[in-house]
Parts: structure tokens; sequence; C-alpha cells
């Protein structure tokens, strides 16, 4: 019995992979697809195992020991700190106005006549009681003339009245006339009396009219422009006058606050105590001025809900113009040994504000507090903060609760920062609040 041959499997097995190459070879794709998976996965790992640029320029302060990040429950994360301290705050009532001159006048003729001379310089500083303008005096001068003239004539007239009637006494008292004709004589000298006393009125009046005729400055204060050249005929009804003065020192801001921070304004004011008022530009940026608060308006506007107020700053240098907007900020009052904390380690969230806390082993734990008022990089911590603690001012976006850190540089306390324009902190009181 021939026992049958033994069976290779190699040509059946090579059909197989024959097959397999040739529908891969046919599919170009699935190796483009392969490719992309895996260059993803390794760039996935890189990203992972390599530094960001930031922790490159700090010299790598969260790598661990051998040079790779650390999973984010242990690696070490750079950050600045500063030290809580104790100090004093001022708080500040926030709003917006404008300037306002402390009198503005519209300087216009009071009689008619031709502008002959105009002795004032567009934009010039005037003094009160200075000569601006003069008008044609000739025309006064006439009528000065023709009243004096008129009133010499009565009292000649008068004069002889008088001397009439002392004759018609004397034939009176020999009865040589009728009482009817001394008493006729009376009243023709009370009548010359009445008509002096007119004339001296006209008389007056032409001195007066000559006065008016040099126009002078009734405030010390900033001239507009010119709205009348010399040459032309001006009227006292004229509605747009000569030019405009404007006293700028002192000059004056009005602005506005909430209506419900119009209490504790009126206590102050009440108690005597000055309110100082900083007035700042448009970016708040530039200060203008420092003044004080006069006074309040008598009534609440009832559309926007705000009540205003009016400063007067001295303006020595200028820089506050007529109805330019300005920032103004008012000093309230100064809290003492409040709990002072940088305004860049405030945090917002959904659990509120908070801070990150550097506790002695090197890890953070977010903390909620209540801020209060803030000055510049500075702003009152009311409750969750203890004097002496440490919270995270640069790189909290990097931390979590737990979080190891490394103090790359460490901040003076709450009082060493730049200088922040106002209006920057979390809670600054605005007027629109």
């Amino acid at each position: 019995m021939s026992t049958p041959p033994a069976q290779n499997p190699e040509p059946q097995a090579a059909p197989q992979a024959a097959a397999i190459r040739k529908r891969v070879r046919g599919r170009p794709w699935l190796w483009l697809i392969l490719l992309i998976v895996l260059g993803g996965g390794a760039y996935w790992l890189y990203l992972q195992n390599s530094p960001s640029p930031s922790d490159q320029g700090k010299g790598g302060g969260d790598q661990g020991k051998g040079g790779k990040r650390f999973d984010p429950a242990g690696r070490v994360i750079p950050i600045v700190a500063a030290t809580v301290k104790k100090g004093d705050i001022g708080v500040y009532l926030n709003g917006l106005g404008a300037v306002a001159p402390r009198n503005v006048v519209t300087v216009k003729t009071r009689v008619d006549g031709q502008l002959m001379r105009v002795h004032f310089h567009e934009g010039q500083i005037v003094k009160a009681g200075e000569l601006l303008a003069e008008i044609d005096p000739r025309p006064f001068q006439v009528q000065l003339s023709q009243a004096e003239g008129q009133m010499a004539r009565d009292q000649a007239l008068m004069k002889n009245a008088q001397v009439d009637l002392e004759r018609y006494r004397t034939l009176f008292a020999q009865d040589s006339i009728a009482k009817q004709q001394l008493d006729t004589q009376e009243a023709l000298v009370r009548q010359y009396e009445g008509a002096i006393k007119v004339d001296q009125g006209q008389i007056d009046n032409a001195r007066l009219q000559l006065v008016y005729t040099r126009i002078i400055a009734p405030i010390g204060g900033r001239a507009g422009l010119r709205q009348v050249d010399a040459g032309n005929i001006v009227h006292a009804s004229d509605a747009g006058g000569l030019v405009v003065i404007a006293q700028l020192h002192p000059i004056t801001v009005v602005f506005t606050l909430p209506e419900d921070r119009l209490p504790t304004v009126l206590h102050r004011l009440q108690e005597g105590g000055a309110l100082p008022v900083e007035a700042y530009d448009r970016e708040q940026k530039i200060k203008l001025g420092v003044g004080q608060l006069l006074t309040t308006d008598n009534q609440i506007d009832a559309g926007t809900g705000t009540i205003r107020l009016k400063a007067q700053f001295p303006n020595e240098k200028g820089a506050l113009f007529p109805n330019q907007f300005i920032n103004a900020r008012m000093l309230l009052e100064t809290r003492s040994d409040a709990v002072l904390a940088p305004t860049a380690a405030i945090q917002r969230g959904v659990q509120g504000t908070f801070v990150y806390v550097v506790k002695e082993d090197r890890t953070v734990t977010l903390r909620p507090v209540k801020v209060g008022p803030s000055e510049g990089e500075n702003v009152a911590i009311e409750e969750g903060l203890s004097v002496g603690e440490q919270v995270v001012v640069d790189g909290a976006d990097k931390l979590r609760e737990g979080s190891k850190v490394a103090l790359t540089a460490k901040g003076g306390g709450s009082g060493e920062h730049k200088k922040r324009p106002p209006g920057d902190g979390p809670r600054q009181l605005r007027g629109g609040q």
C-alpha cells in the first residue's frame, strides 16, 4: 500500500499572501490613514513631554528632574507670589462728567453804533474791567450837548420866573395884583423846576451812553473767537454779541453718581468734611487736576437714577477746558489698617471671587474671598485672607487645588506693584453701577 505524498502548505499560503498584498496595493489610502494616526500619536507624546515656551523662558522651572514635565497632578508650576499686608486704602466713587466754566458771559454792546476799535485778541486772557472795544461816540456827544443846552435854557427861564415871583409877592402884599396872578407865577416856577430835572436826566443818560461806547470786560477769563470785526454797525439786540468770555481760574466739573450713593455724600457734606475730587482724561491715564466737592443738585434724575454733583478746581495749569469730558474720582473715605492684596491675585469663576494661597509645603489652595474697594494695584480683602499670607499674582491659569509650585519671583507685597490707572480694579464704584 503506497503512502500518499505529503502536502506542501506553501503553495496554499502563497496565493493568500499575494492576495493580501494585492488588496493593500489597491488601497493606498489605508497606508495614509495609518501614517496620520502614528504621526498624531507621536505629536501628542511630544507635547506631553516637552516644556511650553513660557516655561522655557523661565528656565524650565516646571520640569522634573529628568528634564520632562510631570503629569498635571504632580508637576511643579512656576508662579509669582506676593505677600498680603496691612495698610490704608481710599474708598472712591467714580462718575462721568464734563468741565463747566465758573462764569460765562456773552459780551454785547448796550448802544447802537459803528464798532471803531477792538482791543483784545482771540484767546487772550482778559481781566475784569479791561477795555475790549470802542463804538463811535460822536452821536452821543451830540446828544449830550443838546441836553446841556436845553438845561441851560430852562435854568434861565426858571431864574427869570423866580425874579417875577418875588416881584408879584411884593405887589400882592401892597394889594396891587390879584391872588390869581401870584398863584400862576408860583406854578410857572415849579414847572421850570420840573423841566430842569428832566434836562438833568437827559444829560445823565447822554453821559451814560458815552460810557457804553467803551465796552469793558465784565469778568476775568479767556476770550473766545471774535464775532464782529471793526467797522461793522453793532446793535444792542444782536444775539451773538462781540465775544464770549469764560472764567477758567477756578473752573468747575459737573459729574454724576448713582442715587444710592447720595446719602453718604450728603452726610459727609453736613459734617463739614472736604471731599477731594480728581479729574482724569477719557482714558483714565492722565490726572488733569485735583479739586473739592462744592455741592449736589437739588433733585435726582428720574430717567437715569443719578444725581449731579459739582466740584471746583483751581486749574492753575489750564489742563481743564470748558465742555471737556472727564472721569471724576471722589475720595469718600480712607480705611485704615485694611488687609491689602494685589489686584492681580483676584480670580473669578463659577464659585465666585477667589485667590490661590501658597502654603508652607509649596502647594496652593483655592480660597474664596470677599473683596472691598480697590485703589491702583491694591484691593481690600474683607474676608478670606490674613496678613502675611502669600497669594499667586502670576501663573494662576495653570493651577488647581493642591498644585505644586515654585516661586520664580517674589512680589514685594501689595504696596510695591506698579501703579495702574484708576478704574482698573475689580471693584471700582462707577457712576453707572
